[in-house]
């Protein structure tokens, strides 16, 4: 009977060392989190840094606050950096997109996507080649004969960046269908669509959630998706067209395809528990209403990828960038 007491005695003592020692307890921030976000306000990575912050904050899903930070200096390079110069720091987080792979192969800054810590692939992004709706060209067909037609540099299309994702679709465009844009950089995908909204340019090959508010009102036109299937999404957008109702690009014969990644990466040299713990908060996100929305207004493709899976997804994309990029020939030098 001793014996047990002692067992007993043991065993409470254990349980109650464990409850009050915090090296037991999983690990959640201390402070607030900064979400770094290497691209300008108003576009794609800029929207669903927000969105995300946002639905941790009305479901609490966080103890401590989120803060997006923009920091797009350099084709995000700013942003980038200052990921690679915090190791260790669990209370920093980034947003990507495929400019995680040009940025360095473009510009030679130091770095890879291998100085940071993959946390999860929230969902892969579709581009859109779009116009303006007052122009007469309603198919993607009819406008590349307009380019043609128009001759080498006459239709400006409009990007976000130099030597991104949108001037390599553009290079990828030229090349499939025998055209040649100029091509007009600027800060972000909002911009590029307040550019053709105003017929400053004439095309752009934007997000679906960059330009889903001006296609809503009428005033630009979804030609063709750069993707092999088509976009799920059967609601209608506008009265006549959901994103279902856009054909790829391949389909209207301009062979062309394309999708970018919005992922979240933490500091280097991070723990296995503090990215647990984001991988846990973002599977929360997904789970609510509101991101289910967001997914289906922006019509994104909801792959999601964590741990080695993830990590296979970016050596192999970033192989593909390398490709594209020696071949439209932005490899900085």
């Amino acid at each position: 009977m001793k014996q047990q007491n002692r067992l007993f005695l043991a065993i409470c003592v254990a349980v109650a060392t464990i409850s009050i020692n915090p090296a037991w307890a999983a690990w959640e921030p201390t402070k607030p989190v900064e979400f770094i976000i290497p691209a300008g306000p108003g576009g794609g990575a800029d929207q669903m840094a927000r969105m995300i912050q946002g639905i941790i904050t009305k479901n609490n899903l966080m103890k401590q606050s989120v803060i997006p930070v923009n920091k797009a200096a350099g084709a995000g390079a700013e942003g980038f950096l200052a990921m690679k110069e915090a190791k260790g720091d669990p209370h920093k987080i980034v947003i990507t997109l495929s400019n995680l792979f040009t940025t360095p192969l473009a510009t030679g800054v130091p770095f890879n996507w291998r100085d940071m810590t993959p946390v999860a692939m929230m969902a892969l992004d579709q581009f859109v080649l779009w116009d303006n709706a007052e122009k007469p060209y309603k198919t993607a067909k009819e406008f590349i004969d307009a380019a043609k037609a128009a001759g080498p540099g006459k239709f400006k299309m409009g990007g976000t960046g130099s030597k991104q994702e949108d001037q390599i679709i553009t290079v990828a465009l030229e090349k499939a269908t025998g055209t040649k844009f100029t091509y007009i950089p600027f800060k972000g995908g909002g911009d590029v669509a307040v550019q053709l909204v105003g017929n400053h340019i004439d095309s752009s090959v934007n997000n679906p959630i960059e330009a889903v508010a001006q296609w809503r009102a009428g005033k630009l036109r979804a030609l063709c998706v750069f993707d092999e299937k088509r976009m799920p999404y059967k609601e209608k957008i506008t009265p006549t067209q959901s994103w279902y109702d856009v054909p790829t690009c391949k389909e209207v014969g301009v062979p062309t395809d394309y999708v970018m990644l919005r992922g979240i990466f933490m500091s280097p040299g991070v723990s296995q528990d503090q990215v647990d713990y984001f991988i846990g908060v973002l599977k929360k996100v997904r789970e609510t209403p509101e991101w289910k929305k967001f997914m289906a207004d922006g019509a994104f493709n909801q792959t999601f990828m964590t741990g080695q899976e993830y990590v296979n997804w970016l050596g192999k994309n970033e192989a593909l960038h390398v490709k594209l990029m020696k071949e439209a020939g932005f490899i900085a030098q």
